[in-house]
């Protein structure tokens, strides 16, 4: 089955009034979001490296119904055979790749561990697939595809295509698409001498992806009315 099948026939999880705020595994139509940044040698994702990934997974407050992050993996990562570095890129990141003290591993490993940890949460939530949250998530969502086919890993958690984008989402609840610039919009300290490294990166744009769900969700966007519901789920199953 194609991914673009197996979107159209997802079942809805079942949704109640009472469980709807409650339930991370009815938010996001039984997808569980994990927040990803990659650091790369260059824009071209099949050929320049993967240096840096780091992926936060979130937790939700049963009693608030607020999203918060519960856990940050981050890993330095050695260029793949014959990668291409590109030196404007090193320079915008600071990244050496050359470096002994970065402890770098292969992709193959970083993905494996980003893969037990997402499945692991992914099953304690009771959702179904995982879906990159990323600013300008096209790009990450990209580098991970790329990795994961080089390293001939045949089952990602992560959906193929689809993601959840913070430059979007920030765009319309803030009016501002530069990372930085919504989090300050949003609250959120945001320093930009750490910016652009992968973990940071990461933490922040997982911040404001929870500003933005626990605002929309306070401001009583979320749950739909229960009629509302209940239309949409017969709607997706006819």
């Amino acid at each position: 089955m194609s991914d673009s099948s197996a979107i159209d026939t997802q079942k809805n999880p079942p949704l109640t009034a009472e469980k709807i705020n409650h339930d991370f595994s009815q938010r996001f139509r039984g997808y569980f979001p994990v927040v990803i940044d990659v650091e790369t040698g260059g824009f071209n994702a099949q050929t320049d490296a993967l240096l840096e990934l780091a992926a936060s997974v979130l937790h939700l407050n049963e009693d608030t119904g607020d999203f918060s992050i519960d856990e940050t993996i981050q890993f330095n990562i050695e260029p793949f055979e014959g990668a291409n570095l590109e030196p404007k890129a090193l320079e915008f990141t600071g990244i050496d790749p050359t470096n002994p003290l970065r402890g770098a591993v292969d992709e193959s490993e970083a993905l494996k561990k980003l893969f037990k940890l997402v499945r692991k949460k992914m099953k304690a939530a009771g959702c179904q697939r995982a879906i990159i949250v990323a600013h300008n998530a096209s790009f990450d969502l990209g580098f991970l595809n790329a990795a994961t086919e080089r390293c001939n890993i045949k089952r990602s958690p992560f959906h193929s295509f689809v993601s959840f984008d913070t430059t979007t989402l920030a765009g319309l609840a803030l009016g501002q698409t530069v990372l930085a610039k919504a989090c300050v919009a949003a609250n959120i300290d945001f320093n930009n001498s750490e910016a652009h490294s992968a973990l940071y990166d990461t933490e922040k744009t997982a911040e404001l992806f929870c500003y933005i769900v626990n605002q929309w969700r306070s401001l009583g966007g979320w749950p739909l009315a229960n009629t509302e519901t209940e239309e949409i789920i017969e709607s997706n199953e006819k």
